[in-house]
């Protein structure tokens, strides 16, 4: 539950789902992810932090440059979370939708009398 929490964390922030919407069309530099995001370099950091600590990006020294990649099986937790609250929900309201249809009828029938 700790990395679903921390999945979450990382894509409740703008600048960190712009990052996973750039990665992926591949890897990049942390200097070209940086570029698009008007913030200095340690603030840009703190953000590439949290999506590592959250498995959804990962990097890597290649030379002088450190290069991130976009790790999709890392979002499957919350995908998974989310299909079983969409079921669950959407359950709830069909039982409702039922219970009001039920309520209706009642009253149609109850008013003829």
């Amino acid at each position: 539950m700790a990395n679903l929490d921390r999945v979450f964390h990382s894509l409740a922030d703008g600048t960190r789902r712009a990052v996973i919407t750039q990665l992926a069309s591949g890897p990049a530099s942390v200097g070209e992810l940086a570029q698009r995001h008007r913030m200095a370099l340690p603030s840009f950091m703190k953000h590439l932090r949290v999506l590592e600590a959250s498995k959804i990006v990962v990097s890597r020294k290649k030379g002088r440059v450190r290069m991130c990649e976009l790790r999709p099986d890392a979002l499957a937790s919350a995908q998974t979370w989310i299909e079983k609250e969409r079921r669950m929900w959407s359950t709830r309201l069909n039982q409702l939708d039922a219970f009001v249809e039920t309520l209706a009828e009642r009253e149609k029938t109850d008013g003829t009398r």
